[in-house]
């Protein structure tokens, strides 16, 4: 707007807004498209790591089921899987993508003391072999969540977005009439486009933020262990 009142009044001729307006739709409909790009791919990252911490909680909650299931053998093992879930849950959810204290090899003493177990019948053999399956699963997860814990939004694209959105909103305020309604309505459709924004960043932060996921599944398959 203030570019607008220092220009030359032949710069804003009909054929000039033309001219703006067909540049800008063409720059319009590719951001449009970039940015539902970067929604999409942040939704589809967001809730594949949510369906992995789902997953992670049924099968922490069945293990421990199973080894319930073996005897009181199998006691220790429980009482240390859940102290190291109980410090590993909280500091997975204070990081942006789950990577903190995610260390991959800190379940390797519970595979070992599962393996370590000596079956005194058939039942507890195949009660072993599902345990050891599972504690296989839950490693197959942790390390996938670690793979998964750099950001799923590219930045370059994120960059061009913006690039592309000032300038639009550039030439809509050259344009606009200098009131109050068209001034009020370029600030709403601004807060909109930079809600869309906010909503991409912060479901590139699937363990942090506002709209961050649940960390219910695994407190619960907590609370289950205890009991």
């Amino acid at each position: 707007m203030f570019v607008r009142r220092h220009l030359p009044e032949q710069h804003f001729s009909a054929d000039t807004k033309d001219t703006v307006k067909l540049a800008m739709g063409l720059v319009a409909t590719m951001a449009a498209l970039l940015l539902s790009l970067l929604v999409s791919s942040a939704k589809d990252s967001y809730d594949t790591v949510r369906n992995e911490v789902i997953q992670m909680a049924s099968n922490l909650a069945f293990l421990d089921r199973i080894l319930v299931l073996y005897g009181s053998e199998t006691q220790a093992i429980r009482a240390a899987f859940g102290v190291e879930m109980e410090k590993a849950i909280p500091a997975i959810w204070s990081s942006a993508h789950g990577d903190a204290e995610l260390d991959v090899k800190k379940g390797d003493g519970i595979f070992m003391a599962v393996q370590s177990l000596a079956p005194a019948n058939d039942i507890q053999r195949a009660l072993k072999e599902q345990a050891v399956g599972q504690t296989v699963e839950l490693g197959k997860l942790r390390t996938l969540l670690r793979t998964q814990s750099t950001s799923s939004v590219s930045l370059p694209l994120l960059v061009v977005v913006v690039c592309w959105l000032v300038i639009i909103f550039f030439s809509f305020s050259v344009f606009a009439p200098p009131n109050r309604t068209a001034t009020l309505s370029l600030i709403v459709s601004s807060i909109a486009v930079a809600g869309a924004m906010f909503l991409i960043l912060e479901m590139d932060r699937p363990f942090s933020g506002l709209i961050k996921i649940s960390e219910a599944p695994m407190l619960k398959a907590l609370q289950d262990m205890r009991h």
